[in-house]
């Protein structure tokens, strides 16, 4: 099979397409053919060298895909050859096949076309643990996330609108401000231009947010902690804005507010498969009725993932990227 590697740290063009054995299913493991991957940050980072695997995990890049089960090895008893499927992995996505721990694997959704459905694992898992099950958002409570154009961000901002919260999203163009909008955010913050702490307080009189998804991490910590509500909820997924900033204790305790950091890729597989059961439940009726949907900016083959990632490097992508194998 053809997959995608970083040997050595770099741009986009240290993305290598190389031949690679093909995978056999150990037990409780299926192979996919994969029809089609997706960016994410985490490949970026991985491509430079600050986001290795997971022990154990493939150094092939992609931490989601959809395609079709080829071989399904020893316990494995829900999934069938020629299933048509989704997946959360821990890497190898950027290839035309790829092992799956069976608990990771996910029906598409009904609707859903194939290539993209490989835009919904990563971040429907994301936003669903951290949001929901994590941070247990309610309705009628006020949720702010921070990216609202980008992958999780279009996908946090449908769900937690349909699940009856207020949304609130920070974007840095009018015309992602207007995506965010179109998408369900009831306040759309411009965040070169404004103070979301100020814009949000005032929308909310005074009230702020009950939760927050981050993907900055030290550079917002503590304007995400200003801005939110007695007894909110920051949860923290990302590093963009640096690793070590400073909390204020005492504010946090007058809040009575939690500030959670959690990852998705290095989890147990029990705890990937519980959560991907868990969206496959609650959130795939909701991508199905066509309350959610998966917002797609573009795609690329296989052999052009240098041009993929340049896009989502320069901030130009509106909801995902796609990587098609055929």
């Amino acid at each position: 099979m053809r997959a995608v590697t970083a040997p050595e740290p770099g741009g986009p063009e240290a993305l290598i397409l190389s031949d690679h054995p093909d995978p056999e299913p150990g037990p409780g493991e299926v192979v996919v053919d994969v029809v089609a991957s997706a960016v994410n940050r985490a490949d970026l980072l991985q491509r430079q060298g600050f986001y290795p695997p997971p022990k154990g995990a493939s150094d092939v890049l992609g931490l989601e895909c959809s395609g079709r089960v080829s071989a399904v090895g020893p316990d494995v008893e829900r999934w069938s050859v020629g299933d048509e499927v989704c997946a959360l992995l821990a890497g190898g996505g950027y290839a035309e096949k790829v092992l799956v721990p069976a608990g990771q694997l996910m029906p598409v959704p009904d609707g859903v076309d194939l290539v993209t459905a490989a835009a919904l694992p990563e971040v429907a898992c994301t936003v669903w643990s951290n949001v929901f099950m994590v941070a247990g958002l309610r309705p009628g409570e006020t949720f702010l996330v921070h990216g609202g154009a980008g992958g999780i961000g279009t996908f946090a901002i449908q769900l937690a609108k349909a699940s009856g919260a207020r949304v609130a999203a920070t974007a840095g163009s009018a015309e992602k401000l207007e995506v965010c909008r179109s998408l369900g955010a009831d306040v759309a913050i411009h965040y070169r231009e404004q103070d979301f702490v100020e814009e949000l307080k005032g929308a909310t009189d005074g009230h702020g947010a009950d939760v927050v998804l981050d993907n900055m991490g030290a550079k917002y910590l503590g304007r995400n902690l200003d801005v939110l509500a007695t007894e909110g909820r920051l949860v923290i997924i990302g590093m963009q804005g640096g690793t070590k900033g400073e909390l204020d204790i005492a504010k946090l305790l007058g809040k009575r507010g939690a500030v959670i950091a959690t990852t998705l890729r290095s989890r147990p597989t029990e705890e990937k498969a519980a959560i991907c059961a868990a969206v496959a439940e609650h959130v795939w009726p909701l991508v199905s009725s066509g309350a959610v949907e998966p917002v797609v900016h573009t795609s690329y083959p296989l052999d052009r993932a240098a041009d993929a990632h340049s896009v989502v490097e320069n901030g130009e992508s509106i909801g995902k990227v796609l990587l098609t194998s055929g």
